[in-house]
């Protein structure tokens, strides 16, 4: 057995390894490659922010392994940045592989620069080298190691090249021997206040620079560390310091830096002309023209209609449905079910809202099969490089809307996860960017397990109905935005992203990212789906759901002109959006609705209100207040399009 103190000592033993980079510098992968598949993901203490942790070994040595947030600066402006500082500040750090993307490389040095201030331990991985290549760029990566001190990887983690090397490495990393020198004053400075603070895990100089660059989110650290006596000194000194300069000190200190990472840039890197004949490169460019990037994009709209709608809603589905559910699963826990004395359990797990009959067909057989596919799609497009240049070809529409460029971000997410999206709007600038976006997100913006069966739904109707419907959401969006810009005060800043190049996907990668988003699917969907279910068969015994079905008649069909039993799917949709489309889905299996009304259904509910998870969501980030307008809002506002659309082809006599 092993004894607490056997514990201690074997904790102590194992080594931790911190990653640390900027977004979208392949962390993520080559944290895979060292870990395997055992790993785990909870929020960093006091924050939302999500921390990967897992188990390394490297050079027979076991490492405890941390994926840290994407930063662009230790000195933090974002929660994601704060969270990274923190870590390197107050957990034991033993080694750290700062992951760099070789074609950035003047963002990565910035970085590296202050880990050598820390004076910690590190090693730089000099990630996606093969793509620098491709665009002219050479690094001496010799000499880079010179300059700082510390050994100089470069790796292709998608390839799993370099990674041996960089292990190896891992095992044994420098503190860089680089020092940075400020001007005399901010030097005189840094040191009075280093000559007041503890010791602490990275260098007391490097905290001291923090501190004098006016870093507030260290107000809890110093409180906790000195005595209101020194943290008065501190603040003096830096205000002292500050009347010495017209401008921030922050920005004279990071100023100053990049002065020194420009001139390691000029000793280890030089540029040539690109060749741009290969297909990706000109793929590239075409994804991004104004003309002709329209044309690329309908092609991969259609390739995933094709793909999602046709493939995944039909031959999937029907398969799943009709041949192993209905053929055999469901008849089989009849039989068994049926043997019960008790008729309400009976009903319960078998009837027409049984947990067995109705949630567990309807979360395997019907959304499961297509918001696969849609996953499986959805990876191409982000290992491809798309999704960046997608954003890039409708930045001046968002721009017409008055939104910030950096809001096309959460949009493109909401494809995924529209709960998750809206707690990605922290990284817009404004209040009024995050209002707007967030009305936008509950408003119009299905998710992908909704999107999927949307898609199903369509690719057995003509594509005069996708188009439609398409155009209507990209219309409500596009008008609903235009006149929140209008109605809220306020301004927005430029839009600056960086794209990475157009690159054939990794089916690894793209196998466990699917693999992943099934498993969140699993875990957090399907559970609502029986929930959903229960609350069903509950107003069905309880003899409301009739009462609730002739209260919304008027709405339900006269106004939308749809089927009394499509007002149930509206009240599930609130639980989880999929689900209310799955009802949907399942009606127009079974023939109970037209194509003009299954095309007035999915309009409605694309449009109608977000689930219960976004709901709740919306109410932490932008108030209670905000929240409920909005949830009012988009109800009302769903009904009216869809009561249009409904009398509009009646109105012209369209039979799609």
């Amino acid at each position: 057995m092993q004894t607490p103190t056997t514990e201690t000592a074997r904790e102590e033993a194992t080594r931790r390894l911190v990653l640390v980079g900027n977004p979208n510098v392949g962390k993520s992968v080559i944290f895979g490659h060292l870990t395997g598949q055992y790993v785990t993901v909870s929020n960093y203490p006091g924050t939302t922010v999500e921390i990967t942790r897992g188990t390394a070994t490297l050079n027979r040595q076991r490492s405890h392994l941390i994926d840290t947030p994407g930063v662009n600066n230790l000195l933090p402006m974002s929660e994601d940045e704060r969270v990274t500082r923190d870590i390197l500040l107050n957990e034991r750090v033993d080694a750290i592989i700062q992951v760099a993307d070789t074609k950035n490389l003047r963002r990565a040095l910035l970085i590296s620069l202050q880990l050598a201030e820390m004076e910690l331990p590190f090693v730089l991985d000099l990630n996606m080298a093969d793509e620098a290549r491709s665009r002219g760029i050479a690094v001496s990566y010799a000499r880079l190691a010179e300059i700082l001190g510390i050994e100089a990887i470069p790796t292709v983690a998608t390839q799993g090249k370099g990674l041996e090397a960089l292990k190896q490495c891992a095992a044994r990393p420098r503190k860089s021997s680089f020092r940075m020198r400020y001007t005399p004053d901010i030097e005189t400075a840094a040191g009075e206040i280093e000559a007041l603070l503890p010791q602490t895990p990275i260098a007391r100089r490097s905290l001291a620079l923090m501190l004098l660059a006016g870093d507030e989110s260290l107000n809890d650290w110093l409180y906790d560390h000195l005595s209101e006596d020194c943290i008065e000194k501190i603040e003096a000194i830096r205000q002292e310091s500050q009347t010495r300069y017209s401008e921030s000190l922050s920005f004279i200190i990071n100023r100053q830096r990049m002065e020194a990472v420009e001139k390691i840039l000029q000793a280890v890197m030089t540029r040539s002309d690109p060749a741009l004949s290969s297909w990706n490169a000109r793929l590239g460019l075409l994804s991004m023209h104004p003309v002709w990037g329209i044309p690329v994009l309908l092609a991969v709209l259609y390739a995933i209609f094709q793909f999602v709608g046709v493939f995944g809603a039909g031959t999937a589905v029907d398969f799943l449905e009709n041949t192993l559910f209905n053929g055999y699963i469901n008849p089989w826990i009849t039989g068994l079910v049926n043997h019960v004395p008790i008729p309400f359990f009976r009903d319960l797990l078998v009837g027409e809202y049984g947990l067995i009959t109705m949630a567990l067909t309807y979360a395997v057989a019907l959304v499961l099969p297509i918001v696969g596919t849609f996953f499986i799609a959805f990876g191409i497009l982000e290992d491809s490089g798309y999704l960046p240049r997608l954003a890039v070809m409708v930045d001046r529409i968002f721009k017409w809307m008055g939104l910030n460029g950096k809001a096309v971000l959460p949009m493109v997410l909401g494809l995924g996860c529209d709960t998750m999206a809206t707690l990605t709007t922290r990284i817009l600038d404004s209040k009024k960017d995050r209002l707007i976006v967030t009305l936008l997100l509950s408003l119009g913006v299905p998710c992908s397990a909704q999107l999927g069966v949307i898609l199903g739904m369509l690719g057995g109707m003509s594509g005069a109905a996708l188009a439609i419907w398409l155009s209507i959401v990209l219309g409500v969006l596009l008008l609903v935005g235009f006149l929140a810009s209008k109605v809220l005060p306020g301004s927005t800043s430029d839009f600056v992203m960086e794209l990475p190049p157009i690159r054939m996907p990794q089916m690894r990668n793209i196998l466990i990212k699917t693999l992943a988003r099934i498993e969140w699917y699993i875990r957090e969907a399907v559970p609502l789906f029986f929930v959903g279910t229960l609350f069903l068969f509950a107003l069905d015994k309880t003899g409301l759901l009739p009462v609730i079905e002739r209260m919304a008649s008027p709405l339900v069909v006269r106004v939308l002109g749809l089927p009394p039993e499509t007002t149930q799917t509206f009240l599930i949709g609130f639980l989880r959006r999929d689900y209310g489309a799955a009802g949907l889905f399942d009606l127009a299996k079974k023939g109970m609705m037209t194509n003009n009304q299954i095309l007035v259904s999915l309009v409605t509910i694309t449009l109608f209100v977000p689930c219960i998870a976004q709901f709740l969501v919306t109410i932490k980030e932008r108030g209670l207040k905000a929240a409920t307008s909005m949830m009012l809002f988009v109800i009302a506002f769903a009904l009216v399009v869809g009561g249009l659309l409904n009398w509009g082809l009646g109105y012209f006599g369209v039979r799609l």
